[in-house]
């Protein structure tokens, strides 16, 4: 599929993409350029996306891209938003995808090969099936689903002391109040949210985080 002309036209390249993935831009480009061509006709992305496809997407998960270290998961990946794309950011944190759609892991597994990516391992699966333990410095999603049902899938995969860093949307604390029951019975401590990349991008990503006590 070649790039569409008029109003599903691939998004030009903010100038702020730069600034986020710095000496790791020419990657990102060429995850944004596959994701593009593919994601439509691979059912990973929908028919409006490509043209906000860097605003809202890629640039709004790369950007909280420092709040993580060691080692961290992904729930629900899908199309490598954010794992994927955190994982081009940082490739000194080892990244795991956990996704239980087999054409999404096709997807992720080939992109992981392509770009060259040695601090990832996807894993096919859902998130209550995990058999590893609670073993993640920082666990992550986007998109997945509300707090109080999100919340039983990641926090059980955190270490002691590790910490949840969701992507949300304006709702967050709402979703907050909502799953009061299940901060109190997952451990979770200083819970709060946050907008990452205030100065950077026009529209910054709003992430709800918190600490996980064993």
């Amino acid at each position: 599929m070649s790039e569409h002309a008029g109003e599903n036209a691939l998004e030009p390249e903010p100038s702020e993409a730069v600034t986020v993935f710095g000496d790791r831009i020419d990657v990102a480009r060429r995850f944004t350029a596959a994701l593009a061509e593919h994601g439509e006709e691979r059912g990973l992305i929908g028919p409006l996306e490509r043209p906000r496809l860097w605003s809202r997407h890629v640039l709004n998960s790369a950007i909280v891209a420092p709040l993580f270290e060691g080692s961290a998961a992904d729930v629900g990946s899908g199309a490598g938003l954010p794992g994927l794309v955190l994982a081009i950011a940082r490739p000194d944190v080892e990244w795991t995808l956990i996704e239980p759609m087999e054409r999404r892991v096709n997807w992720l597994t080939e992109q992981v090969a392509s770009l060259g990516l040695s601090n990832v391992q996807v894993v096919r699966a859902r998130a209550e099936e995990w058999k590893g333990g609670a073993v993640f410095d920082t666990v992550t999603a986007r998109a997945v689903s509300a707090l109080r049902t999100l919340i039983p899938l990641t926090a059980p995969l955190v270490r002691d002391g590790g910490e949840l860093v969701l992507l949300k949307g304006a709702g967050a604390p709402a979703e907050i109040d909502a799953a009061e029951k299940q901060i109190r019975r997952f451990r979770l401590s200083d819970i709060r949210v946050e907008l990452i990349g205030e100065r950077i991008l026009p529209e910054p990503t709003r992430v709800v985080r918190a600490r996980v006590r064993g």
